[in-house]
């Protein structure tokens, strides 16, 4: 907790060092919030510092799920210094908001806020991209902690899938591409038109599949210039793909990358939604985006953009938006909806359920045909022409259900708490998966202020169990989890 604080502190102070640069007058408060949040962990650090060396599956999930929270905790002091957010409530939700990748948030007005603050809301989203708990396994051998048991509990997706025998090598490769690919964006999209701070600060939120923007409307506010949107869209299919991929790719073993089961059907499914998408904005709702937003090169390729742009901001979980997209017609918004069930590729910075888990279900699910045929016959999953071991499946289907139960659950909270039918499942769908935008009075052209307060709390929830794969909080509910054997 001590060395993640660590972090915490330093990040700030480059928050604070960008804040005096734009001279926006919120320099000494984020310094002073930095300053705070490196004291605690050098208290912390000091005062542990003859713990046991020894990291245990146990450990491994309390440090995961604490660390979130403490990061959190202590995330909300740029807020409160500076005046942004005065609300502890509303601080903690656009801080886990931010930690978590979700990009909900309960700001009416972005661009009133100082360069600083909007600074640290991105690099709220780039430390929880890859996961802050990734980058403290490159420190934490230096203490004499090995790392390997919390990978298992960070890594997105039903298999940490390692690049390097040593865990410390594998997250400084992942750092290594998450940075690089963060550069190229920030440079390209510095290139197509945007200044150098709103570059930066999508960059971060692109690659982290975050969404929180430094303009009112989002990517909308470039609706007239493409190319800045089609950078965006290029990044976000990378940040929703598996990392080991790009690292395979950049060691030249591209047939590998192409051979890959889950990146071929999340490839191919974005091609299909794109052109269901594309065809229904075309044809039924070109009225309503042209009304509100400048077609450059005429309304065939305005639809093929506005649809391409929303289905990987939500399929990715970055829930950065072009336009209002409940706006267009009916068939869309359920459309979408099912979507946020989706989420992007394991091993990805992409929330939701992931793709990976999807091909297993329904490949499990068909096979019950022939197991229902021939119950003698032993039919095992394959995934990448490989067996899947019945573990992990069984895991999957349990996941499945947890995820759907927390939702229905996520959903009669919201409700109760006075939230409309479409607000509440939206809201739920929205947290839950980390996407961000969601129905009804949390819309694109809206956001989650309307939310009452515990409301607020309760999606913070659902944010933190989604992002690290419910069972690393969940498990923590669990009386089991606390005994001693």
């Amino acid at each position: 907790m001590g060395l993640l604080l660590l972090f915490n502190g330093g990040f700030m102070l480059i928050a604070a060092l960008v804040s005096g640069i734009y001279d926006d007058g919120a320099t000494l408060d984020i310094t002073l919030a930095a300053i705070l949040t490196l004291l605690l962990g050098i208290v912390a650090m000091f005062y542990t510092r003859g713990h046991d060396k020894e990291v245990k599956k146990k450990e491994g999930y309390i440090i995961v799920t604490l660390g979130w929270i403490v990061m959190s905790a202590s995330g909300v002091m740029p807020y409160i210094f500076s005046g942004a957010i005065p609300s502890i409530t509303n601080a903690f939700f656009e801080t886990i908001s931010g930690y978590t990748t979700t990009g909900a948030s309960i700001l009416d007005d972005i661009e009133s806020l100082p360069k600083g603050i909007l600074f640290w809301r991105s690099l709220t989203h780039w430390i929880g991209g890859m996961g802050i708990i990734v980058l403290a396994i490159a420190i934490l051998p230096l203490l004499g902690i090995g790392g390997m048991q919390l990978f298992s509990a960070e890594a997105p997706g039903p298999n940490a899938d390692k690049l390097h025998p040593r865990i410390t090598d594998t997250a400084k490769r992942l750092w290594l591409i998450y940075f690089g690919y963060t550069a190229a964006e920030t440079l390209l999209l510095s290139v197509a038109g945007m200044s150098f701070f709103d570059a930066i600060n999508h960059s971060m939120a692109t690659l982290s599949t975050g969404g929180f923007s430094t303009k009112n409307a989002s990517l909308a506010y470039w609706s007239n210039q493409p190319f800045i949107q089609y950078i965006v869209i290029f990044f976000m299919f990378l940040a929703g793909s598996n990392f080991v991929l790009s690292y395979f790719a950049f060691k030249g073993k591209v047939q590998r990358v192409l051979r890959d089961e889950e990146f071929k059907f999340y490839g191919i499914l974005m091609v299909i939604f794109t052109l269901i998408t594309a065809l229904v904005i075309y044809f039924m709702a070109h009225v309503e985006v042209s009304n509100f937003y400048p077609m450059p090169f005429g309304e065939v390729e305005s639809s093929f953009r506005h649809a391409l742009f929303q289905i990987i901001a939500i399929i990715t979980t970055t829930g950065f938006v072009t336009a209002d997209f409940t706006a267009w017609t009916p068939f869309l918004t359920v459309f979408f909806f099912g979507l946020m069930f989706m989420g992007g590729s394991a091993g990805s910075t992409a929330g939701g359920i992931k793709v990976m888990r999807h091909i297993l279900i329904i490949k499990n699910g068909l096979l019950e045909f022939k197991r229902t045929l021939h119950p003698s016959a032993i039919i095992p999953v394959r995934f990448n022409n490989k067996t899947v071991n019945e573990h992990i499946v069984y895991n999957v289907i349990a996941f499945f259900v947890l995820y759907m139960l927390l939702f229905i659950i996520g959903a009669l909270v919201l409700s109760f708490l006075g939230l409309d039918f479409i607000s509440a499942i939206g809201g739920a769908a929205s947290s839950l998966g980390n996407v961000g935008p969601a129905f009804g009075d949390l819309n694109p052209v809206s956001n989650y202020n309307s939310l009452p307060a515990l409301g607020k709390w309760w999606c913070g929830f659902l944010m933190l169990a989604g992002r690290l794969e419910l069972f690393t909080v969940l498990i923590l509910f669990n009386p089991y989890f606390w005994k001693r054997i």
